[in-house]
């Protein structure tokens, strides 16, 4: 009877299936040039090639020109213009999307004080100010001294105006801070010079906090960005790098999402927390300088000199402190007084979301998003991708409202507001839709920068996404290197070999560097990051160096970064290839057997560099090491049902079935319990790794602690802990990917 039942279901749900697709044929309006959606209906590639055909630079070039043209820090009125823009793009009656609409959060955002700008001297012993460094950055262009530029500071840093002797402490890492001390260096009650670089902002403050140190200064040494460079003709406006009174902004908050509202989205009815007792936020007073200034406090300080590892391009012999030397520019009891007064204010954020619903299957998603708020023009950072989403939905748009196409699933495009301060315009919205995404959403595709520089391919994403970013780059060609496709260019400049594919491009992985992190590490979503960027055997820099500056500008980008816009282009064709084979193909070609390669190169690195260690404890990878096989025996059977549906004739609920594997194996690595010190980290593949063994993060991250204790403590137990999890997790998977029957 209960096989009955379930044969029923089957051929009920078959039949509503049908009258659906009847119901929505008839509902078309007569004369409607809009094609009979069909159940098996699969990516056109006439369509797709239509499509990058009518992907224009000059239009992205005139998109970069309006979204640049004025500083649109998040929650201002020019990020409020920006949110009408996208509105009136997509509500466009040519080339508008199905709808459009504008949601807003009340969310925790942090800004520097206009009555009291934050400021760094240096003072006598009497209180006399030596020594000021620049409250603004340099107007080279006529762009840099506009009321609406934001001063440089760190958002989310404390108010306070400490002061005491400088300490020069190279990138602020736990182990920096530990060869000061083994230097004999007292830390207490200083002012630490740090360069950007080595970890993250807000680990900087936290670092120094931890040792005494009373407030943070921190920079960009042209070492690290600029190749050395450092003069005036060798930076903006003259080239694309650095200038020296260029300051990096950015948020110094340790989590991501509204910081009042933690796994909640930040509505007016939400549970807010204190700000008073809120974690995450800098302990310490911090602020930004440029290198110049920063030039003439390092290159006057006394005491024993740096190692060579922390020496940098300014010039000058880098030396550790405390204090001053004698015969330098001041005296030598001069003092270093750090103020800053910066307000935190709950303001009203918007997110943008444009929908194009799917004709055969409306209630599975695949997402493209991109933030619109930058710290000033953001011409790079993030409007280079705003400029790459406009022309893409414009495209698209276009083909809906001539009635020549609809995709086979439904497109979200979004436009995420706040995502400077901490990735909160996605991390709220995942919040709210938090049931609805795991359900629904298929791939998450996130084009924030969408050129960095203009040589190559830059993809990072989840393993099964790796094939469809291959796919569409092998059949786009590169910008001006004479027929060679994207894909070829791609592998000249990153690649590795795969004992499964050869040499192939290598995707990197991602950590929570912009939107795609709620979505993966939160939601168990597949997703992928893609930009082009630049030739890193020509340049050490981190970062394009005008990041978060008030020089990135329309001209910047116009001259220095993509002249053209050819990359732009590529971009452009590339992401949307990727987003109409997820939305368009009848089987989702998300290739989970490329999981395989990944937890093969864990288990391999776990077994050699952890094998002997967990034995002394008595830990066993056995059970991890069948785990791993397990899996990799149900992804190739799974391959082997889609390549003999494929062939055949196949049953749509069978197709519906397989891509539902397919989409819901990412959610399969989460356990909200595996990292009760991280915030929204669930995915165990890809939480932060803290351990220096490139394995399994839980397992590297607890062996890491635990290396040092005795047999028996509670480190120990949280390493064997980390294995249940992650076997259990890997377990799931397997069965996850074993025909839907086999129960």
């Amino acid at each position: 009877m209960k096989w009955v039942n379930v044969l029923g279901g089957i051929v009920g749900a078959a039949a509503l299936l049908g009258l659906g697709i009847i119901l929505g044929h008839f509902a078309i309006p007569k004369g409607s040039d809009v094609p009979t959606p069909s159940i098996f209906q699969d990516l056109d590639l006439e369509i797709l090639e239509s499509i990058m055909q009518q992907l224009d630079a000059s239009r992205i070039r005139e998109n970069l020109r309006e979204l640049s043209r004025e500083p649109h820090l998040a929650s201002s009125p020019q990020d409020e213009a920006l949110v009408q823009l996208l509105l009136q793009r997509w509500r466009d009656p040519e080339s508008g999307l199905d709808s459009a609409e504008a949601s807003t959060y009340e969310v925790l955002l942090s800004f520097p004080s206009r009555e009291q700008p934050n400021r760094v001297a240096v003072v006598s012993p009497t209180g006399n100010v030596l020594f000021s460094c620049r409250q603004s950055e340099q107007n080279l262009t006529g762009e840099q001294g506009g009321p609406d530029v934001v001063p440089p500071y760190a958002a989310y840093a404390p108010p306070g105006t400490p002061q005491g002797l400088l300490v020069y402490a190279n990138q602020g890492t736990e182990e920096d801070f530990m060869k000061l001390q083994a230097q004999g260096i007292k830390l207490e009650g200083t002012i630490a010079l740090t360069r950007y670089g080595g970890t993250g902002r807000g680990a900087k403050a936290v670092n120094t906090a931890k040792h005494g140190v009373a407030g943070v200064l921190v920079y960009t040494d042209p070492a690290d960005i600029n190749d050395g460079q450092s003069s005036t003709n060798e930076t903006f406006p003259n080239s694309w790098r650095l200038p020296p009174s260029g300051v990096e902004r950015g948020s110094y908050y340790e989590y991501f999402g509204d910081p009042l509202t933690p796994y909640l989205p930040a509505n007016p009815s939400s549970f807010r927390l204190d700000p008073d007792t809120v974690s995450g936020f800098p302990p310490i007073p911090t602020q930004p300088i440029g290198f110049e200034d920063a030039k003439i406090l390092l290159c006057n300080l006394q005491g024993a000199s740096a190692p060579a590892a922390w020496q940098g391009a300014l010039g000058c012999d880098y030396k550790l402190g405390p204090g001053f030397q004698p015969n330098g520019d001041f005296p030598a009891d001069s003092q270093v007084n750090v103020s800053v007064y910066n307000r935190l204010e709950l303001r009203n954020s918007s997110n943008v979301l444009g929908i194009i619903r799917g004709a055969v299957e409306p209630d599975r998603y695949v997402l493209y998003g991109n933030h619109r708020d930058s710290w000033v023009h953001g011409a790079v950072d993030p409007s280079s991708g705003t400029a790459v989403l406009l022309e893409l939905s414009r495209v698209l748009g276009t083909l809906l409202k001539k009635g020549t196409w609809r995709p086979r699933r439904s497109i979200v495009f979004a436009s995420w507001g706040a995502e400077e301060f901490g990735l909160i315009g996605s991390t709220e919205f995942t919040e709210e839709f938090f049931s609805k995404l795991q359900e629904r959403a298929v791939a998450y595709i996130n084009v924030d920068i969408s050129v960095f520089a203009n040589a190559t391919l830059r993809a990072q994403g989840t393993p099964p996404v790796q094939s469809v970013i291959f796919a569409a780059s092998k059949q786009i060609p590169a910008p001006s290197l004479g027929g060679l496709s994207i894909y070829d260019n791609w592998i000249r400049y990153f690649n590795r070999s795969s004992p499964v594919y050869g040499l192939v491009p290598s995707l990197g992985s991602l950590g929570a560097g912009s939107d795609y992190a709620p979505f993966i590490h939160f939601l168990g979503i597949s997703s992928m990051d893609i930009a082009y960027t630049y030739d890193r055997s020509k340049t050490s820099a981190r970062i394009y160096p005008t990041y978060h500056t008030a020089f990135d500008t329309f001209g910047y980008v116009d001259k220095f970064v993509d002249p053209g816009f050819s990359s732009h282009q590529a971009v452009a064709r590339t992401a949307g290839s990727v987003l109409l084979r997820l939305s368009d193909s009848l089987f989702l070609p998300l290739n989970v057997s490329d999981y395989g390669e990944t937890l093969r190169s864990f288990l391999q690195a776990a077994q050699q560099n952890l094998g002997v260690l967990l034995e002394q404890h008595s830990i066993s990878l056995v059970p991890l090491v069948t785990a791993v096989e397990k899996f990799e025996g149900a992804a190739g059977a799974l391959d082997q049902r889609i390549s003999a549906l494929q062939k055949a004739t196949p049953d749509p609920l069978q197709v519906r079935m397989l891509n539902d594997q397919l989409m819901l194996l990412e959610r399969t690595f989460l356990n909200p319990r595996a990292f009760p010190e991280e915030r929204y980290y669930s995915h165990v593949l890809w939480a932060p790794r803290t351990g220096s063994v490139a394995t399994f993060p839980g397992l590297a991250n607890a062996c890491s602690r635990a290396m040092n204790t005795s047999l028996g403590s509670p480190a120990w137990a949280e390493v064997q802990r980390q294995l249940s999890i992650l076997v259990v997790a890997l377990e799931g998977a397997a069965a996850t990917l074993r025909p839907v029957a086999d129960f």
